[in-house]
């Protein structure tokens, strides 16, 4: 069973990687860097919208964070002394403007709770990153333990995992023991955990994330396939309406 599962990964992943699987877009791909911005710009830019992206299209998600990102009246809100400067209702103003935040409390407070934490343990994200020695066990550590109410939503165990990989994705950072990084379950995944026999479409409207993510990480033990890798191929797999078969 998990020969055959392992087997059509290693097909979706290759499909993937060659260009099969139809349009693979990433939505974090709309960014407005080049090779001249800095860790810290990238840190900010990929860390803070991430903790709004809760059941929404992450494609409008990033494209609401450039636009907010490239207007200069709302540039700061990526600042972190600026946003420990900046009133709530201000804020509030600045994350609406373009719909980056869609929730008017929720996510006003995810963002400046997040955006304190950093500034007033660490002064910067990179700091933090520097501080565990880009350690994802030591990361995980902090965010899901030591400082959890500090990082709300982005703490959680689907969006911290899909958030490492990020990192390494599009900062250029390389996270040590980044092979513990989990499978992301979001609708996409299980949708192709379905489709392979993972999992029963019954199963699948209960079971858990970390679960599922348990789950994939004991199937592929010892194929050479680290989770989190399956994550974008089997995200366009089926965003793409499984069109590549296997």
């Amino acid at each position: 069973m998990h020969e055959k599962i392992i087997t059509n990964c290693l097909k979706i992943k290759g499909a993937y990687e060659n260009g099969l699987l139809g349009n693979t877009t990433m939505p974090e791909d709309t960014n407005p860097f080049s090779n001249t911005s800095t860790l810290e710009e990238r840190l900010l830019y990929f860390s803070l919208p991430m903790s709004l992206n809760y059941q929404r299209d992450s494609y409008k998600l990033w494209e609401t964070a450039l636009k907010t990102w490239d207007d200069k009246d709302t540039h700061n809100v990526f600042v972190l002394k600026e946003v420990d400067n900046m009133k709530t209702e201000e804020l509030r103003e600045k994350l609406l403007k373009y719909k980056l935040a869609l929730q008017p409390n929720k996510h006003i407070n995810n963002w400046q709770t997040i955006s304190l934490t950093v500034l007033n343990n660490w002064g910067s994200f990179e700091n933090l990153l520097s501080s565990i020695n880009f350690d994802f066990l030591k990361l995980k550590n902090v965010l899901q333990k030591e400082c959890k109410k500090g990082f709300p939503y982005l703490s959680g165990p689907k969006i911290f995992n899909y958030w490492s990989y990020i990192l390494q994705e599009y900062c250029d950072i390389e996270l040590k023991n980044s092979e513990y990084i989990e499978i992301a379950p979001d609708t996409h995944v299980i949708q192709a955990s379905i489709k392979l026999g993972i999992i029963s479409k019954k199963e699948a409207e209960n079971i858990s994330r970390e679960k599922l993510s348990l789950i994939w990480r004991n199937i592929l033990k010892g194929s050479g396939i680290n989770p989190i890798d399956m994550h974008s191929p089997l995200w366009f797999w089926s965003r793409n309406g499984f069109k590549y078969e296997i």
